[in-house]
């Protein structure tokens, strides 16, 4: 996976022959083996388009499964041949005309589908998601929270998590997890959050005391909350969910993200539920020192492939990106 070769003297600082940029392509669909870093035709911003020069792409589930499926690229809208990932963060570099709000030099951090592992992005604000990344945010932090933190404010916000409710999070220390449990703390909720044991110390420096997950998990949940558990979300499937029904919890208090069959009447929901301003408010959290973004690991262009290979085997703890420099 290595971009095609070309004379040193017309190669920029990346090692990119001039006028050309390095993109991640896949031409049929499949697994990690079908994304390949590419020299592509550098692309340029047209008018009411941005044009941000990527440092950082996180890596969510969804980007694989899109890369190994037509049927759900197709409801994305993704086609081939096509790039890669959907969250980035960098530099505006160019601002095509009518575009308000952006100039070049700013930092800032969006999503663009099918084509965030690159050097380039070319985002249509209003369109794509493009926010300013806040001082004290670093690029690689900022390219995990566009699909990360919209689910998890929209689960969140499904299941109306106040004070004093006790909420169960099944996937607690994954991507999404990570988000869902220190917002469900920020709103003053107890939370009990499902993990291996591996996990365990990360989700008590986040605030939520952890649960192995597997069989018999309503029943270990009973043991370490004799009251009972008000709401709960189910990030991963539908075991949690269902372990929350078995401890009574109203199935309309139940949230899931990727479950194929929840539990009737528990409220299926994604990042397009997010509530206005999710990821601003939780951009200034990070800024203050409030909220964090455990990284699992990071990984060059270069090493996409074994990015996706690491985040598909499971059991990584916070977010996986991409660095480009």
């Amino acid at each position: 996976m290595s971009p095609t070769a070309g004379p040193a003297n017309t190669r920029d600082g990346r090692g990119v022959v001039r006028g050309m940029s390095r993109a991640v392509i896949q031409e049929q669909f499949g697994g990690p083996e079908v994304l390949q870093v590419r020299d592509v035709a550098e692309p340029h911003a047209g008018p009411g388009e941005v044009r941000v020069r990527v440092s950082a792409a996180g890596l969510n589930p969804v980007d694989w499964k899109l890369a190994g499926s037509a049927e759900a690229a197709g409801r994305f809208g993704v086609t081939l041949p096509a790039g890669f990932g959907n969250d980035f963060a960098g530099v505006v570099d160019e601002v095509g005309d009518g575009v308000t709000g952006f100039a070049a030099g700013d930092r800032v951090y969006g999503g663009a589908r099918g084509r965030a592992v690159a050097d380039y992005a070319v985002v249509r604000p209003g369109a794509d998601p493009l926010l300013h990344t806040p001082d004290g945010v670093d690029d690689i932090t900022a390219s995990t929270l566009v699909i990360a933190g919209r689910t998890a404010d929209a689960v969140v916000s499904a299941i109306g998590v106040r004070a004093g409710d006790i909420v169960l999070i099944g996937g607690a220390a994954g991507g999404v997890g990570v988000f869902a449990v220190q917002l469900a703390r920020r709103a003053g909720a107890r939370v009990i959050g499902t993990a291996s044991q591996a996990a365990f110390g990360l989700l008590r420096e986040l605030g939520a005391e952890p649960v192995t997950y597997g069989d018999g998990l309503a029943g270990r949940v009973r043991v370490l909350v004799l009251q009972g558990v008000t709401a709960a979300a189910d990030l991963i499937g539908d075991q949690t969910a269902r372990a929350a029904v078995d401890l009574g919890v109203a199935p309309g208090r139940i949230a899931t993200i990727a479950a194929a069959s929840p539990p009737d009447g528990t409220r299926a929901t994604g990042g397009r539920d997010a509530t206005p301003g999710a990821l601003e408010r939780i951009a200034t959290a990070i800024a203050a020192g409030e909220f964090v973004v455990p990284i699992a690991a990071t990984f060059p262009i270069e090493q996409t492939r074994a990015a996706v290979e690491l985040q598909r085997a499971g059991h990584v703890h916070g977010k996986v990106a991409i660095t480009l420099s």
